[in-house]
């Protein structure tokens, strides 16, 4: 990525559910963040003890993600946990992410996830009013807001950008694995269907695993055809990428499909974003079934 580092060192990501937390927190570990979701605020001052504070520790900047779940069980902790951390040299940047409930209601629709407070008994259009009241508190004192109701994954990027003071040029890359039972991505610009891969899923040891874990990493390591596939496709973008004009084309996205789109398509589209990385430039990778 061509940013210059962060002045923040600690950010925490609060919102709507839907509304692009998990993106932000994958923006804030391409910058050298340590990102931990949904950590109990009570464990905010011991995390920075054990990183910040520490001189010798690795963890220069440090991200954590905070939904209604936690926000709603420790209201009364937070105020006091953000005042120990200015305190301790480390103020936190509260950065919160919002959407209509039109977005919301679609995107919920489109991944068919359940919505964190969907146990409590509520319908879709309840949980979310329920969050809103909830994290109004957090919405209050965030100091920055950022509406995600109409921008992709892209634009979200390079605003979280823009908030910590980034600035980011050329034209980004996302390499996005889909599932095609749920459909093709809109966004899409090239779309490559992996189904003619070895699937774990028949593997009962790798069937609840996604191609991130090492097992399956391994599994597709030892099948030649799978390498053949990566090889094939980045020749392929290699060739044709260099022709779309970057003053007309900000972004492009690369989608990778299989059956159910956790393992074929999430290990080819890791594969790919390693490859593309290693180029220079800035090259995303979401997963849209594990998000």
């Amino acid at each position: 990525m061509n940013a210059a580092a962060p002045k923040v060192r600690f950010v925490v990501v609060s919102g709507l559910s839907g509304s692009g937390k998990t993106v932000a927190l994958h923006t804030l570990e391409d910058l050298g963040f340590y990102c931990i979701d949904n950590l109990p605020a009570g464990l905010l001052r011991t995390l920075a003890e054990h990183t910040l504070a520490k001189s010798e520790g690795s963890y220069s900047r440090v991200a954590v993600g905070i939904d209604a779940r936690t926000a709603g069980a420790a209201s009364a902790e937070l105020p006091q946990a953000f005042s120990t951390l200015a305190e301790m040299g480390f103020p936190p940047f509260l950065l919160f992410l919002d959407a209509d409930d039109m977005a919301l209601l679609k995107r919920y629709s489109e991944s068919r996830r359940r919505h964190p407070l969907g146990c409590e008994g509520l319908s879709l259009s309840d949980a979310i009013a329920r969050e809103r009241a909830l994290l109004k508190p957090l919405k209050q004192i965030a100091d920055a807001e950022i509406d995600t109701s109409d921008i992709n994954v892209y634009q979200l990027r390079r605003r979280i950008l823009e908030v910590l003071g980034i600035s980011a040029s050329g034209v980004s890359l996302l390499f996005e694995s889909f599932a095609f039972k749920r459909g093709v991505p809109s966004e899409a610009d090239f779309v490559f269907d992996a189904r003619a891969l070895p699937n774990p899923h028949w593997e009962s040891r790798l069937r609840p695993l996604s191609g991130r874990d090492a097992a399956v990493r391994e599994y597709f390591e030892s099948r030649p055809e799978v390498g053949e596939f990566a090889d094939d496709v980045e020749r392929f973008l290699k060739r044709w990428l260099p022709r779309f004009d970057p003053s007309e084309r900000s972004y492009l996205t690369v989608a990778v499909g299989c059956t159910g789109g956790r393992h074929r398509s999430v290990y080819i589209a890791e594969i790919l974003q390693q490859r593309f990385r290693a180029l220079g430039g800035e090259v995303l990778c979401f997963h849209r079934e594990l998000a």
